[in-house]
C-alpha cells in the first residue's frame, strides 16, 4: 500500500470514528445546523491537510476539538465581519438610494412595462453613468445604433411615465416633448 492509500484509510478512519462527536461539538455551539456542517467540514478539511499532525487515539478527538473549537472563533469573527459590513452597505445604500417620494410606484410601473432592451440602456445611461459609447461596449453595439435606440427608449419611457400619470413637467421641457411625442 502506497502513502496515498495509507494516508486516506487513516482520514477514512480518523473521520468514522469522531465524525459524530465533533458534529454534536459544532451543533452545541452554533446557531444552526448549517453552520455546524461548515465548522464539521472546516474541521476535517484542517485534518486532512494536517493528518501528520493529529495524535493517534483518544488524542485524535480531542485534537479534533480544538480544531473545531478553532474554527468557530474563525466563524464567529466572519459573522461580525460580515454583519459589520452589512450594516455599514445598508447605511450606506439608504444614503446613496434616490428618494422614495409619490411618484416612485408610478416611475417604477413605467420602467417596468419597457423591454428589457430598453431598460438595460436606460439604465446603463442613467444609473451607471455611462455615455452612449461606452454603453455600446458594454452591449457589444455600435455607438451610432446605441445613440439611436437610447433616444427611442427614452421617448418610449416618457410615454409610459405619460401614461402612468407620472408629472413629467417636473424633468422638464425635453421629457414633455418626449411624453407627447414632439421629438421624433
Amino acid at each position: 500500500m502506497d502513502q496515498a492509500s495509507r494516508d486516506r484509510a487513516r482520514f477514512e478512519a480518523l473521520y468514522a470514528a469522531h465524525q459524530e462527536a465533533v458534529a454534536r461539538y459544532a451543533l452545541r455551539r452554533t446557531a444552526s445546523s448549517d453552520d455546524a456542517v461548515d465548522v464539521l467540514g472546516e474541521t476535517f478539511l484542517i485534518a486532512w491537510r494536517r493528518l501528520d499532525d493529529v495524535p493517534d487515539g483518544d488524542g485524535a478527538r480531542l485534537w479534533l476539538y480544538g480544531v473545531a473549537r478553532r474554527v468557530l472563533a474563525n466563524h464567529r469573527r466572519g459573522a461580525a465581519r460580515r454583519e459589520l459590513l452589512l450594516t455599514r452597505l445598508r447605511a450606506e445604500f439608504a444614503e446613496a438610494a434616490p428618494e422614495r417620494h409619490g411618484a416612485a410606484a408610478e416611475i417604477r410601473a413605467a420602467f417596468a412595462r419597457l423591454s428589457d432592451e430598453d431598460r438595460e440602456l436606460l439604465s446603463l445611461t442613467g444609473w451607471e453613468g455611462l455615455t452612449p459609447e461606452q454603453a455600446a461596449t458594454v452591449l457589444g453595439r455600435r455607438a451610432a445604433t446605441v445613440r439611436v435606440r437610447l433616444h427611442r427608449a427614452r421617448k418610449r419611457f416618457a410615454r409610459a411615465l405619460a401614461d402612468e400619470g407620472v408629472d413629467v413637467e417636473r424633468y422638464g421641457a425635453r421629457a414633455v416633448a418626449l411624453a407627447e411625442g414632439a421629438l421624433r
